[in-house]
């Protein structure tokens, strides 16, 4: 039943979003409005953002040094800056770099916000929270819009998140990251392990088409730099 519904969305679904996105879209989530441009990362037609988004409204940030990686529009940056913590935002896309920078602006909070492939370009530091929505599909994105959704053919996206991730955390450190059932869970979590970091699912939802799960991911103090 689950494939069948799957089949249907696509078919239905998909077609309108994709004309949907080919102009600049406003969304609104509580009091919170932000422009969406062609070619970053939608929050509002995704479960993952929606999840992610849920569970971070219910955590306390105040005076944290909060990482978004992978920022899109920034939505997620700018919900932690309005629950007072200290954010950085980072992009890959130069043109989700540019939508976060006008959205955070728009909602009148302060956030640094950098183009960066992962962790490359950020000045050292640490973070005492680092959320993501990572990409997660297996093919080898091949244009820049695209990181948002391909993690490469054999995961490397989170072989180097994890490998760089460490020298950017304290002992009380987390990460917070949502994924789906769709994707190789079992083997995101292999590489991670294999970098030091163990997890635990914080949050796990179904809908009609996709389990989706929050998980806090720590460093092993052993592993600490």
């Amino acid at each position: 039943m689950r494939r069948i519904i799957k089949g249907i969305v696509n078919r239905t679904w998909k077609p309108y979003v994709e004309w949907y996105l080919r102009a600049p879209r406003n969304f609104k989530y509580g009091n919170i409005s932000v422009e969406i441009i062609p070619g970053v990362f939608h929050p509002g037609f995704f479960f993952s953002t929606k999840l992610l988004l849920s569970f971070l409204g219910k955590q306390d940030f105040s005076g944290k040094n909060f990482l978004e990686m992978g920022c899109g529009s920034g939505l997620v940056s700018i919900v932690a800056a309005k629950k007072n913590a200290k954010v950085t935002a980072v992009d890959i896309f130069p043109e989700a770099v540019s939508c976060t920078m006008k959205n955070a602006g728009k909602n009148d909070v302060t956030i640094s916000v950098i183009e960066s492939d992962l962790f490359k370009s950020i000045p050292s530091q640490q973070f005492d929270i680092i959320a993501v929505n990572p990409p997660y599909y297996k093919k080898t994105p091949s244009a820049p819009d695209q990181f948002a959704w391909y993690c490469g053919e054999q995961l490397e996206y989170f072989h180097d998140f994890f490998q760089q991730a460490k020298h950017f955390v304290n002992a009380n450190s987390q990460i917070i990251m949502v994924l789906s059932d769709e994707c190789d869970i079992d083997g995101i979590r292999t590489i991670a392990e294999k970098n030091g970091w163990r997890w635990e699912i914080a949050v796990k939802r179904k809908t009609a088409w996709e389990t989706g799960f929050i998980f806090n991911i720590r460093l092993a103090k052993d592993e600490m730099k």
